[in-house]
């Protein structure tokens, strides 16, 4: 068994923080380039070429990619072969503070939700999980998540008849109800299963997969390119301007559920999906 400790996850949390902040991941850049060579309207276009400007220059001279900064995410996996301390997640918080006052970037976090929003002026806490799975080994998710996407996210519990088609139909109905102010071109993740209180972190886990790595069964595969042509149909577009690319993915992930539910979550991811996974 391997032992995984505070300071380890710290130390990467701090560098994944000062490095997502500035430099976009490399299939999201992929896709807003391949987007724009591909896009038909003239409008639409222009703003995902500016999308990929933005980046450069954010990488280039260390500037936010995106003014809202995010809050912190982290979520740890852990296999059967891994153990890890009961206090593993302690430093996190400092971590991310330093982060964000060195990199200079702007502080989110309130004090409470409903009766304290004084800023705690250090975008801290970070809300961090530990994630057991069947796979070996250890990795730690990282996403800097803004509030203008989680705020367009939703959950819904459906009934079991809705089916395919209701799952379908709720992810289409919160993009042209929300997506436009969730900084479209997005990814889209979807949870499908479970319970109220988790169906959300499905969604939530699901933005971690690439765009350019696979679903892990076909039947998945052909859902998410279902779904990513229905949002694409909705004509939303990029910057909601109008075009063909609202989104550039949509990643699903599914779970068992209760005979008389049908929980569905959408979580979107914004053209600044800051985020980034680290083996162990």
């Amino acid at each position: 068994m391997r032992l995984i400790e505070r300071e380890l996850v710290a130390r990467i949390v701090r560098q994944a923080v000062s490095s997502l902040a500035f430099d976009l991941p490399d299939d999201i850049r992929c896709g807003l380039i391949e987007a724009a060579k591909a896009e038909q309207s003239p409008r639409a276009a222009q703003v995902l070429e500016l999308l990929v400007e933005n980046a450069r220059i954010a990488s280039e001279d260390r500037v936010a990619i995106c003014q809202d900064t995010g809050s912190v995410w982290v979520s740890l996996e852990v296999g059967p072969d891994v153990c890890v301390a009961g206090d593993v997640m302690a430093d996190v918080d400092d971590a991310v503070a330093a982060a964000y006052a060195e990199g200079r970037l702007r502080m989110s976090i309130v004090r409470d939700a409903l009766f304290d929003r004084t800023n705690t002026a250090s975008n801290t806490p970070a809300f961090c999980e530990i994630y057991p799975c069947v796979r070996p080994g250890a990795r730690l998710h990282v996403m800097l998540k803004g509030g203008g996407s989680d705020n367009a996210s939703r959950v819904v519990m459906l009934p079991p008849s809705a089916g395919r088609q209701g799952v379908i139909d709720a992810v289409v109905s919160c993009v042209r109800e929300k997506a436009a102010n969730a900084c479209p071109p997005l990814v889209v993740g979807v949870g499908v299963g479970s319970t109220f209180d988790k169906v959300a972190g499905l969604a939530k886990r699901a933005l971690m997969r690439p765009l350019d790595e696979p679903a892990c069964d076909e039947r998945t595969a052909r859902f998410e390119r279902e779904l990513l042509e229905a949002v694409n149909a909705t004509g939303l577009g990029a910057g909601a301007l109008g075009g063909s690319t609202t989104a550039l993915g949509v990643r699903v992930a599914t779970a068992p559920c209760h005979i008389a539910a049908l929980p569905v979550a959408i979580n979107m991811g914004c053209s600044a999906m800051r985020r980034g996974t680290y083996e162990l």
